[in-house]
């Protein structure tokens, strides 16, 4: 099966497992949004390590291995523990009669099962679509976040932000914490968690960051018992600084005394793969919508190179494409457009007839994302850069092929 949004059938091979009234961990953070919620999940990770918590993280989708959809410790999980998870899941769908289950929610119901069994100190859990309808939803979250709302996957989630923010907001809980991590959430997310009853603790009103010196900021926010609690010189791990904010508030909201020593030493050394990951003039990054993209090229802007900067750009069909190249057309000074592969792939020549149009120059069209670097590499001055982006698929892409090269 590819993508049937609801609960039913992945809520009942849950209870054939367990699932539903084992505690997974002491403390539960569900994590949804449009944007940053992969950056989120990675910062309360090595937050709660450095603060000496055991740890289990569930992230979707991977870049090169499966494995990396699952870490404990922050080590991605071996094979004999998705087998076995994958082996747990099959034996309770087909226990009475035999249940359906798509690709994303077998993976889930065999990483909840993997976490159960190790129990860690905090399981972190990211959303893959939606939020009410989606399968880590099945699974009651202590404290709920949601980073940013915008349009993705209008497919399913359709084109009316608010309603997407009710969408994204099924994943809170009565009584519990909801961390709402953005400027501009739609108020549909504000009145689900009023109807619900779940205590929202909003960026800017509840929670704030501030700039500090260079490379640094300062961060306020509200810990288990409302108390406000303050954190100074911290360093920019270079991701969102709302999402770090919004990482540090959740695990205050769950009751972790944040540590300022023990968070500096967290965001100092945090590397995310796919997220303003930077390998020498080459910065990769997941993003593939125009929200995401206008961060991208904010960076950029903040940090200007004295050569030219490159976008080597690679979409899906189902993306906005114009969007995406519309919020870097300021930041780039030439395009590399690549194809990909698959059903939903949208052909570099495509892409080179929409960034000719929004007034870009195109240098080259590419069958694959590494044929496109090789062209690129062969080019670029000693002080010129490349932003690779657009899909989950472009990064994978030119991240193996980096790794290849330095083997």
């Amino acid at each position: 099966m590819g993508v049937d949004l609801g609960l039913e059938r992945v809520a009942e091979v849950a209870r054939r497992m367990g699932l539903l009234e084992r505690c997974l961990a002491p403390y539960v953070i569900t994590v949804a949004g449009t944007n940053g919620k992969g950056s989120t999940v990675a910062m309360i990770e090595a937050l709660a390590r450095a603060h000496g918590l055991a740890t289990a993280a569930y992230t979707s989708p991977h870049l090169l291995r499966y494995n990396e959809r699952l870490r404990f410790d922050g080590n991605e999980a071996d094979d004999a523990t998705l087998i076995a998870g994958f082996e747990a899941v099959e034996a309770a769908r087909l226990a009475d009669e035999p249940v359906s289950l798509t690709y994303f929610e077998a993976g889930t119901l065999a990483a909840l099962w993997a976490i159960a069994q190790r129990h860690p100190d905090l399981a972190v859990l990211e959303v893959g679509l939606g939020g009410r309808l989606d399968a880590v939803n099945v699974i009651d979250a202590d404290v709920a976040v949601i980073t940013t709302i915008a349009l993705d996957h209008a497919d399913f989630l359709g084109t009316d932000l608010e309603g997407i923010g009710r969408e994204k907001a099924g994943i809170m809980r009565a009584d519990r914490p909801a961390i709402l991590g953005s400027h501009a959430l739609p108020k549909s997310i504000r009145q689900c968690a009023e109807e619900c009853g779940a205590p929202a603790r909003v960026l800017g009103q509840d929670f704030h960051w501030h700039p500090g010196g260079a490379g640094r900021f300062n961060w306020r926010g509200k810990d288990a018992v409302g108390a406000f609690s303050s954190l100074e010189d911290l360093p920019d791990p270079g991701l969102p600084l709302d999402n770090a904010a919004t990482a540090l508030q959740a695990l205050q909201a769950a009751g972790l005394a944040l540590d300022e020593v023990s968070c500096r030493l967290a965001l100092r050394e945090l590397q995310v793969p796919g997220r303003m990951q930077w390998l020498g003039q080459w910065c990769l990054d997941v993003g593939h919508n125009p929200h995401a993209a206008a961060y991208l090229a904010g960076r950029l802007a903040e940090q200007p190179c004295r050569g030219r900067t490159w976008v080597l750009l690679g979409m899906l069909g189902d993306k906005d494409a114009d969007g995406v190249i519309g919020a870097l057309e300021g930041v780039a000074d030439g395009w590399v457009a690549v194809s990909l592969a698959g059903d939903r792939a949208r052909a570099a020549a495509d892409l080179a007839g929409r960034i000719e149009v929004a007034g870009g120059h195109v240098a080259y069209q590419a069958p694959t994302p590494e044929d496109g670097a090789v062209w690129l590499s062969g080019r670029l001055a000693p002080d010129d850069r490349v932003l690779v982006c657009g899909s989950f698929f472009t990064v994978a892409a030119i991240l193996a092929w980096k790794q290849a090269q330095a083997a």
